[in-house]
């Protein structure tokens, strides 16, 4: 299937990775301090966060200073699709899609998830859809919730950096299965396993798988 133009590009970019992690890890951070904490221009930190913001992984909002002026802006990684349309418009695009594409047999869940109910089948589309997009190559296991991933494509990257690069990616994915309610969880990502392959392993969470099942009675 063509790539459309809104399939992931950012995080191909490894200061645009960086930048992502720092707002993982300092939320509501100005663009100055950013810029600082990245080692770049401002005016470059500006644009990264431009393509950050509009592939849904990072939302601006003004801090509230208390004080006459324009208070300063703000950013932080995207946990809830509210804080950010493209996160929106993906999620709304994989509910119009998904059971379109299965009808038609251009796409399938696992028989793990189906069993979960539509909550956990809402989450794992829109999971695999941002990996596809993101040139990773999901390969769901059908029994197990695992799925086999093509090697990132900083590969080349060594030590502290690439371990920042899979640290920064596995938040991204626990932050992507939280903007859709539903039951599975990220349980870990295993970088790497073999040469040329990662592991994505998820998990339900019992509570909620229940209640889809055997709903109370009203």
């Amino acid at each position: 299937m063509p790539r459309r133009t809104t399939d992931y590009r950012g995080l191909t970019e490894i200061n645009r990775v960086r930048l992502l992690g720092v707002i993982q890890d300092h939320p509501d951070l100005t663009l100055k301090a950013l810029a600082e904490a990245v080692g770049l221009h401002v005016n470059t930190t500006r644009d990264h966060l431009g393509v950050l913001i509009d592939e849904g992984f990072v939302s601006s909002r003004p801090r509230p200073c208390g004080s006459r002026g324009r208070p300063p802006i703000v950013y932080r990684a995207v946990d809830d699709a509210e804080m950010n349309a493209a996160a929106r418009r993906r999620i709304d695009h994989v509910r119009e899609v998904g059971p379109v594409l299965r009808r038609i047999g251009m796409a399938c869940q696992p028989a793990r998830v189906r069993e979960l109910g539509d909550d956990a089948g809402e989450q794992f589309d829109t999971l695999v859809e941002h990996l596809d997009d993101s040139g990773l190559e999901p390969v769901a296991d059908d029994t197990e919730l695992r799925v086999s991933l093509a090697a990132c494509p900083h590969l080349q990257l060594d030590g502290a950096e690439r371990t920042m690069a899979c640290t920064v990616h596995a938040r991204l994915l626990r932050d992507i299965l939280a903007q859709v309610p539903g039951p599975l969880e990220i349980d870990g990502v295993e970088p790497f396993r073999t040469q040329n392959t990662c592991e994505l392993r998820l998990l339900a969470e019992e509570s909620h798988a229940a209640e889809r099942v055997c709903p109370a009675a009203s």
